[in-house]
């Protein structure tokens, strides 16, 4: 299906936490029944809402529909012909209105590195982990790898050995993290800042 047409969303970007790009999830969603007798019909509608308000504005949507004024046939079945604002979240034309909701709103709540989550997430139980799983961004894997260390206090301990055996012991940081990532205990996912996000595999 062609959406060049699509009109581009202009509804207002609400702020999101300092250091995030705005994202205002939208989805456009247009009437089946016009489109296949050659009319664009349709909105943009605020994803970030209870899944029972999008339907609301659906129904709006179907119920305004130009062929069913015309000829008297219900405009009946939608897709999502467009969206915009959902990050690295790739949703299809027939994604439920429910899991679209689920994953707006966390995005709207936590910024775009809960769009990552949701892309790597195969069902909703998973998207609500996304509190304990999320472990942080960073500027490579390896500086995740660094802080882990530090945090087990592993570099204290060399720190604290005389200097003539210090000097000789090094962690390799990329490939402990590189390691962390084959044996599924962390999931890797670079962002469009050049840095990557971090998440617990084990979720």
């Amino acid at each position: 299906m062609n959406h060049e047409s699509v009109p581009t969303p202009d509804a207002p970007q609400p702020p999101l936490p300092e250091g995030d790009p705005p994202l205002h999830p939208q989805i456009w969603i247009g009437s089946l029944l016009d489109y296949n007798n050659g009319i664009l019909h349709g909105d943009w509608v605020d994803a970030a809402r209870p899944p029972a308000a999008i339907h609301a504005d659906i129904a709006t949507i179907l119920a305004t529909s130009p062929t069913t004024v015309r000829f008297g046939e219900p405009a009946e079945e939608w897709g999502i012909f467009d969206h915009d604002n959902f990050g690295a979240w790739q949703l299809g034309e027939y994604e439920s209105i429910e899991r679209v909701s689920a994953v707006a709103c966390g995005i709207a709540q936590h910024g775009p590195a809960f769009a990552a989550w949701a892309e790597h997430c195969d069902d909703d139980t998973q998207l609500e982990q996304f509190e304990e799983a999320f472990l942080g961004e960073y500027e490579s894997a390896g500086a995740f790898a660094e802080q882990l260390i530090d945090d087990l206090g592993y570099q204290q301990t060399i720190n604290e050995l005389p200097e003539p055996i210090r000097r000789y012991l090094s962690f390799d940081l990329d490939a402990l993290a590189a390691d962390m990532r084959y044996g599924g205990d962390i999931h890797i996912v670079p962002n469009n800042d050049g840095r990557v996000w971090i998440f617990d595999a084990r979720m």
